[in-house]
């Protein structure tokens, strides 16, 4: 699993079916500390995340195509989770408060 930033959507007007009614979002890589790390995923989201918001990211094929449901699909980036904080050795001294960086959020469902 990696760490990443919500950078934006892509759009695609032609593409493979399975990406059919799913959301793509540009994913800058973050370091355990919030940091950039360089580099960037494009990723399925399923939580419903936003622009400027930390989210766990699994890329690991096989498994993000069974978090989606979608065994034959050419999908291998999936946004499994927003994140709120990140604590522990390797992360900075002070814990990092994702919901700083990140849009104030909505109540309810949290589709955009």
């Amino acid at each position: 699993m990696k760490l990443g930033r919500v950078a934006g959507t892509v759009v695609s007007t032609i593409n493979a079916p399975a990406f059919d009614g799913r959301t793509l979002l540009l994913c800058d890589l973050l370091d355990p500390a919030g940091k950039p790390a360089g580099g960037y995923l494009i990723a399925v989201d399923s939580v419903g995340a936003g622009a400027g918001e930390t989210v766990l990211i699994l890329d690991e094929g096989t498994s993000a195509r069974q978090v989606l449901g979608a065994p034959g699909a050419p999908i291998r980036t999936v946004i499994v989770g927003i994140v709120d904080a990140v604590t522990g050795e390797e992360s900075a001294d002070e814990p990092v408060d994702a919901s700083k960086a990140a849009k104030p959020r909505r109540s309810g469902r949290r589709r955009r």
